[in-house]
């Protein structure tokens, strides 16, 4: 039992969840709780009067997420150890009076392989606070240390989130790249998913990417003329998945691969080309062996997020900006592309931001309503797709009032317009669900 076991009263392989996860997306970081914000300015204070480990112990306090129980630490004979989670990884270390250190491990080193410690020397320039090493097990592990007196609470913020986010990524990408030299390492502490929801989530992959192949090979779109209907189709699907199935590993980079490549400025290439590129990742997706991606479904605990905080007006600017564009494929015989561009919206901007509470909370309830069947697949009990396929008009605005209430503390501006809304069809619902959205105030008094 190593020494974190024995200050964390953890016994091996202990799982210290229980139940099942039904989280969606990408964590975010940027909502803390005035408790964070208080801690965060103990740590400037005691860091500006010298009291270093004080101002460490507030930060590990800043950092902490009650909904995720994601951080721990504890004095212990003049240091003060701490470890924090991010995804799959465990990142550990300590602080005594004259420097912090923190290790996270990724894999165990089998056997050498040239091309893999090459790789790691490159990704070694590419990072600004931490570095690739071996440690004494031969673990591959990532570290970070710094003096005691340089370790300033924004200093630790961008070096920790570095070395997290990091860790978190590479380990799936190298255990599938070199398979044959690497080993897991220190796994204990995820929750393993069922097979039956490893299943639905298999099947709701495929069955989406099949459906939109189907879709373009009945020729009702000409790709040449009408590259922009296909590119809603196919974003909209990419978002879609990245934030229901929340995968990690290959598939993972996959989709966030075709979302850059899509979206790479320095590229020239016509959006026909692009779509080609991402047609062929999402065949590709649909042609892997079940076993890789039921691999990539775990469910952790993070402590940092990767989406860039963003106001209410963002998000209303890019509905203003999108939503009209299905009204042409509404009234030109496209349904498929105009259900597609309200998801596009949704998925974009959940992919790219961590917007305010109420209008994610909004969002996921769009994908709760246009997915509403694989929800209730996963155990969710409220319908809210009538049979015959229409929007469910009392069970939606109940879910937006519940909402509304649940932010009134912090928005109480907040008042969503539910009579605009239209349950005839999906296509309309979107429009005026987007609406109802774009036109919320989300200011405070």
């Amino acid at each position: 039992m190593s020494i974190w076991d024995t200050l964390f009263g953890r016994a091996p392989g202990y799982d210290p969840t229980n139940g099942p996860d039904f989280s969606f997306g990408r964590y975010t970081d940027a909502f803390k709780t005035p408790e964070n914000y208080s801690a965060w300015d103990k740590a400037l204070v005691a860091f500006e009067k010298g009291a270093y480990l004080e101002s460490i112990e507030a930060f590990m306090a800043y950092l902490y997420d009650p909904r995720e129980d994601n951080v721990q630490w504890q004095p212990e004979e003049g240091k003060l150890y701490f470890e924090f989670y991010q995804g799959s990884k465990r990142v550990t270390g300590f602080a005594d009076v004259e420097q912090l250190r923190a290790t996270a491990r990724i894999a165990r080193l089998d056997a050498n392989n040239a091309d893999l410690l090459h790789r790691l020397t490159t990704m070694n320039y590419e990072m600004k606070y931490s570095r690739f090493a071996i440690d004494e097990d031969d673990c591959l592990t990532i570290v970070f240390d710094s003096p005691i007196n340089d370790a300033s609470p924004h200093k630790l913020y961008h070096a920790l989130k570095e070395m997290a986010l990091r860790a978190d990524k590479q380990d799936d990408l190298l255990l599938d790249e070199f398979a044959d030299f690497l080993s897991p390492v220190e796994i204990t502490h995820l929750r393993e998913i069922s097979p039956a929801e490893k299943d639905m989530k298999l099947a709701f992959l495929r069955g989406h990417i099949q459906h939109v192949i189907d879709y373009l090979a009945t020729g009702t779109l000409n790709p040449e003329e009408q590259p922009g209907a296909v590119a809603y189709l196919l974003l909209d699907l990419v978002y879609r998945l990245d934030y229901l199935l929340i995968p990690e590993g290959y598939t993972m980079e996959a989709l966030e691969r075709m979302h850059r490549m899509y979206f790479a400025r320095e590229d020239d290439q016509p959006v026909t080309y692009k779509n080609v590129r991402l047609l062929s990742e999402l065949q590709h997706l649909l042609r892997r062996a079940s076993e890789s991606f039921a691999e990539e479904l775990y469910a952790g605990k993070s402590t940092f997020g990767i989406t860039l905080p963003a106001n209410h007006d963002r998000l209303a600017t890019l509905i203003g900006s999108e939503l009209p564009n299905m009204d042409w494929y509404q009234d030109n015989g496209f349904p498929e592309v105009a259900r597609a561009v309200p998801g596009y919206i949704a998925g974009y901007a959940l992919f790219n931001y961590a917007v305010p509470p109420p209008d994610k909370d909004l969002l996921e309830l769009y994908y709760r309503v246009s997915e509403d069947a694989y929800f209730r697949e996963l155990g969710y009990k409220q319908q809210f797709l009538d049979r015959d396929g229409r929007p469910a008009r009392r069970a939606i605005r109940a879910a937006i009032n519940d909402i509304a209430e649940r932010h009134r503390n912090g928005f109480p501006r907040m008042r969503p317009a539910v009579s605009q809304l239209n349950f005839d069809n999906l296509i309309d619902f979107g429009r005026s669900f987007l609406e109802m959205v774009r036109e919320l105030d989300l200011s405070k008094p």
